[in-house]
């Protein structure tokens, strides 16, 4: 019959369908050709999509937090990152343009429970002289609340907190573990596997004389597990600020409950130079073979942008780098009492540490710099915004208004950080299989994972031994990556003939945000005279421009409106792809390579609140910037 009715149709193929169980598969020739599935995605089992998250923000809970008047705990900072709409501490409502996949929240450790506690006026706090005074200040509120604020700071890090708080919030003492006890609770509340990821964390606050030696713990358990410990603190008796000790503590959580933890470095900033030894570290110790062995264990990530400033890279260290001078931060220590030397500088930015592990590699056998590269707020007023049209800031007290950027944030008798200078930085974006616990920090582990100073830039970035131009003309770039090579994080395979790696590297622009001006590739090296080495290359660049005569491309151009804080993709590029090939490389000689990807000028966070309030800004507040992502490294090893 050659019409049929279409109820005959679906009759006639109903009868002719079997169950889906009962279908044989992969056993004719439509279903398989040449022995390879026909759909390309059938088979993937590698990360497609890269999840986006914070790993450092702080709640009320915190002792800094709270003292600044944050009265936010973390059950808000939860429902925020996943995108609901929340009040601030200063009463604004607020909400993310887009939701976070995963977050890290990393409340301070020493004196757990005091912040909340001087909020309310407890007795015990009131008991001690300076907890009265600080309370007072804290309720008269203003300059009285942040001179209050900063007194405790300046106490804690010069380690003459009164004895009796100290005990009082100590491991062991009620408000130390109930705090606990919420902070591990609320993540479990919220941690909905497969669609967002709530990761139980704190940070490790060592700040001996103000020298920001923090760290940032994750773990990759639950309630189980993370309540059979407390975490660890610095304060004696109970902590010390030797990461050392934090390292212990990391192996006894490990041998204790069966689960697997990490430690991030915060951005080496106001580090006075002791973020990144190479000799003798800020406790004493000797930077030997113990040291470097247990650092490379711990630390697989480093937080190379955040609010107080990008620690990429610096003019000083870096002054053939035309991008290098970034939001830099670059006094000594948090209490602006240590000022800019020349020595501290290397051992404070990411792309020197990464310089000087080779050369501790080439000395112990093991590198205690090869980490993987993110971003994080650092935001103690549970909010974790990084975009600049909704930068509520790094603490309460400079939560948006109108004077916000017209005062210093943090000043001293011999330097100031003023508001206009606080960074709406960054974000970490892993390339993860699963949204869960388990899959988002295995590829912490592994470092397959990027920064960003704000914006939701997509990066890809393989090595290998024999990439090409060819590679260019398919539009699934991850499968020829990973089958050829192996992604950021990684070790390059052994070398192949007699060729230099070669590198293939894909950038495609936020899908609401600036086009793309350029991508780069930064090469660090250890040469055969034992000196370290670093170049930058321009590998991929929009608007057909042409290098000039010393191989400089010239500037994209700029599109911004001050009046109207805004921007238009008129230049730049929506992605960038492209194969390089080193052209210095040298088979005996140790190096890494990773990916600036820089998008075109848009205006900076202090232009929006000019627009929004009417007001003038300070003549040296700087209005335009290009931001970027920052992919971790590939690194190449000789053989032998």
């Amino acid at each position: 019959m050659k019409n049929l009715s279409i109820t005959a149709l679906l009759l006639a193929s109903c009868t002719t369908m079997a169950w889906a169980s009962d279908v044989p598969l992969g056993d004719t020739a439509a279903d398989n050709i040449q022995g390879k599935p026909f759909s390309p995605y059938a088979s993937r089992n590698f990360p497609e999509r890269p999840l986006w998250g914070d790993t450092h923000l702080h709640t009320g809970l915190s002792l800094d937090a709270g003292a600044f008047g944050n009265t936010l705990l973390p059950d808000t900072a939860w429902r925020f990152a996943k995108g609901e709409r929340v009040i601030s501490s200063t009463g604004q409502p607020v909400r993310l343009a887009r939701p976070l996949d995963w977050m890290v929240l990393t409340d301070h450790t020493d004196l757990m429970g005091f912040a909340p506690d001087l909020q309310a006026g407890k007795p015990g706090v009131l008991a001690d002289p300076k907890g009265l005074e600080w309370y007072e200040g804290y309720t008269k509120g203003g300059d009285a609340a942040g001179k209050a604020a900063f007194d405790i700071i300046g106490n804690f890090s010069q380690g003459t907190l009164p004895e009796a708080l100290l005990q009082a919030y100590s491991p062991g003492a009620d408000p130390f573990a109930f705090t606990w006890e919420h902070i591990v609770n609320a993540a479990e509340d919220h941690n909905d596997p497969g669609n967002f990821t709530a990761f139980i964390g704190f940070e490790w606050t060592s700040v001996p004389k103000g020298f920001n030696l923090h760290r940032n713990v994750m773990l990759r358990d639950g309630a189980a597990r993370a309540l059979q410990v407390i975490p660890a603190v610095t304060q004696p008796p109970h902590g010390d600020t030797d990461p050392k000790s934090l390292y212990k503590w990391l192996e006894d959580y490990q041998a204790k409950t069966g689960g697997r933890a990490v430690a991030f470095a915060h951005n080496g900033n106001l580090s006075n130079g002791w973020m990144f030894p190479t000799e003798e570290t800020y406790h004493g110790g000797q930077v030997d073979e113990e040291y470097v062995q247990q650092r490379a264990k711990w630390e697989p990530h480093y937080e190379v942008t955040q609010i107080k400033g990008d620690g990429e890279a610096h003019p000083y260290l870096s002054p053939d780098d035309e991008f290098a001078d970034y939001e830099n931060w670059d006094v000594g220590n948090l209490d602006l009492t240590e000022l800019k030397t020349e020595d501290m500088l290397q051992h404070e930015y990411a792309r020197e540490a990464l310089k000087l592990g080779l050369a501790l590699e080439e000395k112990f056998g093991v590198n205690p710099y090869k980490f993987g590269m993110g971003g994080a707020t650092d935001s103690h007023t549970s909010l974790t915004t990084a975009e600049e049209d909704n930068f509520f800031s790094k603490s309460v007290s400079v939560e948006p208004s109108a004077t916000r950027v017209l005062h210093p944030f943090v000043e001293s008798d011999q330097a100031a950080f003023e508001g206009h200078t606080l960074v709406a930085s960054g974000y970490t974006a892993v390339w993860a299989t699963d949204n869960t616990r388990a899959a988002i920090f295995d590829a912490f582990k592994r470092r397959e994972t990027y920064a960003t100073t704000g914006p939701r830039i997509g990066l890809r970035f393989f090595g290998g031994w024999e990439f090409s131009d060819a590679d260019l003309s398919t539009r699934t770039i991850a499968d020829t990556g990973y089958t050829k090579g192996v992604p950021m994080g990684s070790d390059l395979r052994p070398r192949e003939g007699e060729g230099a790696p070669s590198f293939l590297i894909a950038a495609l622009r936020d899908p609401v945000g600036a086009n793309l001006d350029r991508a780069q590739v930064i090469k660090g090296w250890l040469d055969t005279d034992g000196t370290l080495q670093e170049k930058v290359y321009d590998v991929a660049w929009s608007d057909n421009r042409q290098p000039d005569e010393n191989g400089k491309i010239p500037p994209v151009g700029n599109t911004v409106d001050l009046e109207v804080a805004g921007w238009t993709n008129t230049i730049g590029t929506a992605e960038l792809i492209t194969v390089w090939q080193d052209p210095d490389f040298d088979p005996a000689e140790r190096a890494f390579y990773y990916v600036r990807a820089i998008e075109i000028p848009t205006p900076r966070w202090v232009v929006y609140d000019k627009v929004r309030y009417g007001i003038e800004l300070p003549e040296e507040a700087e209005l335009i910037h290009q931001e970027r992502a920052y992919s971790s490294p590939i690194w190449y090893t000789p053989e032998g």
